[in-house]
């Protein structure tokens, strides 16, 4: 179990210096981690299978077609639930709001369901969020400062953090790779998972909006517990257990169908 937990935790950490760097050697990377070859040809092989990277002749990169498909990939799957968990998450934003959206597809399909409020100030990390909301009459738009991911255009890092750090705003509503069914918010990014903690302290309210299956998914990095959040947007729940924890926790719960 625990050579498992380590396995995970030591691909994740890999992933994002692929993200960062664009690319990474095996030879680097087994001295870095202290393992052997063999053992980093096994890590990248298994971010691979699951189309996170691309293999190249001793090490891997991130091909901007893998990444700019993955996106789409993403952006595509569940879109009619996310469609409808985004205009449901909308509906919970009042007039005059103050928000946080951090990345993801299923917040971008909230932002396209704010487009006619009037009166906000959402500070957002992701670019096309931003790109959606600005210019929209009454709406405030202010992007985070930062290192920009290329695959999703999300500003994420150390720069971001120190950005965020300067709000203090009503709503939050973020996203998450996997939410357990202890209630735990999951992700991949370790400088990801940095700005999504930022994020969650600067609000008062914060809103999870995840589609049933991140329910159960497996993500190396815990961001927050259910504690953390006040409300779970949802299409449905299909875990017992969680929906046990965030009712122990006070989560209130909305299911779209």
């Amino acid at each position: 179990m625990a050579d498992r937990a380590a396995s995970a935790a030591r691909r994740a950490t890999i992933l994002a210096a692929v993200r960062r760097a664009g690319e990474a050697n095996v030879a680097a990377l087994a001295a870095e981690f202290a393992v052997t070859p063999q053992t980093i040809r096994r890590d990248l092989n298994h971010l691979a299978d699951r189309a996170l990277i691309a293999r190249v002749h001793g090490g891997a990169e991130l091909g901007t077609g893998i990444a700019n498909a993955r996106y789409d990939q993403r952006r595509g799957f569940a879109a009619s639930a996310k469609a409808r968990i985004g205009a449901a998450a909308a509906a919970l934003v009042p007039e005059g709001a103050s928000l946080f959206i951090n990345i993801g597809t299923t917040t971008e399909a909230v932002a396209r369901h704010l487009v006619h409020h009037r009166k906000l100030m959402v500070v957002s990390n992701n670019l096309n969020v931003v790109d959606l909301l600005s210019g929209r009459e009454g709406i405030a738009v202010i992007a985070v400062g930062g290192q920009v991911r290329a695959g999703d255009r999300a500003v994420i890092g150390a720069l971001a953090d120190q950005f965020i750090d300067n709000f203090r705003v009503e709503l939050a509503l973020i996203g998450a790779s996997g939410l357990s069914e202890a209630g735990d918010l999951l992700d991949f990014d370790a400088d990801e998972v940095l700005v999504a903690r930022r994020i969650i302290r600067q609000a008062r309210k914060v809103i999870l909006v995840a589609d049933s299956s991140k329910i159960g998914r497996a993500a190396p990095i815990r961001i927050a517990g259910a504690d953390a959040i006040d409300h779970l947007v949802t299409d449905r729940i299909t875990s017992p257990a969680l929906r046990a924890v965030l009712s122990a926790n006070g989560v209130t719960v909305t299911e779209t169908g």
